[in-house]
């Protein structure tokens, strides 16, 4: 079972967009395994988009992503990573996927509602860079198997 980091940013916040978010992908699957509401303090958002560090947008990211609440998450599944960033669509939300969030909801790339982990390892370090191991909570679905249980 993977796991992978979800972030609904300030503008997916405001517009009132968690519930959405959420829902479509325990709809899809996934299972919740850790959740968190809050204002990230400047050190946070500086690590969590460290990659960026030098490049011309990355001041305008970070002023960004600490003008408002965001919810993180963490969700688990087979394949989480691609099927959370199929779900969330292309960062461009003009190439996104109907019918996927960022296709159904936004409508510029600096305000695309969400940030999805691209790959196991960057999923690994961002769930440890927002949430400490004794906020994972390791549970069972009574239904889990309709989901990916064998034939």
């Amino acid at each position: 079972m993977e796991r992978t980091f979800v972030l609904v940013k300030p503008d997916g916040v405001q517009r009132g967009l968690m519930g959405e978010i959420v829902q479509r992908l325990e709809r899809r699957g996934l299972k919740l395994v850790a959740a968190k509401f809050l204002l990230p303090s400047l050190s946070l958002a500086e690590r969590h988009y460290a990659v960026h560090l030098g490049k011309p947008f990355y001041p305008g990211l970070i002023r960004y992503i600490t003008s408002g609440p965001v919810l993180a998450m963490v969700w688990e599944g087979p394949r989480a990573v691609d099927l959370v960033r199929q779900t969330m669509g292309a960062t461009r939300p003009w190439e996104a996927a109907p019918g996927s969030i960022r296709h159904d909801f936004a409508v510029e790339m600096s305000r695309n509602l969400t940030h999805a982990s691209d790959a196991l390892e960057t999923a690994e370090q961002e769930i440890a860079l927002w949430f400490s191991p004794d906020e994972l909570v390791s549970w069972e679905r009574p239904h889990e198997n309709w989901f990916t249980g064998p034939n």
